[in-house]
């Protein structure tokens, strides 16, 4: 979004009245309704932008493999203007491998995706951690265990030897498979 000379001298009009609060003239605040105005208009107009384009995106992913040129063009517009990739584009991309341009999309796409999925991940996380559990109680101190750089010149303590589990056989991890008994034949047909 760019602003004109004329909205920019509104735009620092009203941040130096938000820094400095002072009575406004009527004509100040008219600009500023103006162009409160023009921005919420350029935003909703992105928004129609953007419905557009990811109906098109849909439109030509459903026409593939036939219109890979401009399935190509409109996904690659659609990420520059913010998209994450769904599933539905993975999926064609892949089947497309072929293409360099295709695969070249797919590992940007793939990128971009396991960022998105790892973002909406920690936001759950943090949504779900609650401010008294986080600072409910404070973390226990990490206490040194015998044995350690303190007592380089002491005999160390021999540790109990661990209980020791039997190995599994392969025959117990995987059972064996069970052949599919044949059908019996067919009764033969006397003629009779």
């Amino acid at each position: 979004m760019a602003f004109s000379a004329d909205e920019l001298r509104v735009l620092r009009r009203a941040l130096a009245v938000a820094l400095h609060p002072a009575p406004l003239q009527d004509e100040d605040v008219q600009d500023a309704l103006l162009l409160a105005e023009s921005v919420d208009e350029a935003v909703r107009e992105a928004g129609r932008l953007r419905a557009f384009l990811l109906d098109d995106l849909t439109r030509y992913r459903e026409a593939l493999p036939g219109s890979l040129g401009g399935y190509l063009e409109l996904l690659q517009d659609a990420l520059a203007a913010g998209y994450d990739p769904a599933a539905d584009d993975l999926a064609a991309l892949r089947a497309l491998r072929r293409n360099p341009a295709a695969a070249a999309l797919l590992a940007r796409c793939q990128t971009l995706a396991e960022r998105s999925v790892r973002a909406r991940l920690a936001r759950v996380s943090q949504a779900t951690t609650t401010p008294a559990a986080a600072t409910s109680a404070p973390r226990a101190r990490l206490l040194a265990l015998p044995g350690g750089r303190a007592a380089a010149g002491e005999p160390k303590p021999t540790p109990p030897p661990p209980a020791e589990r039997p190995v599994p056989k392969p025959s117990e991890v995987f059972p064996p498979r069970r052949r599919p008994v044949p059908p019996p034949p067919p009764e033969e047909r006397v003629a009779g």
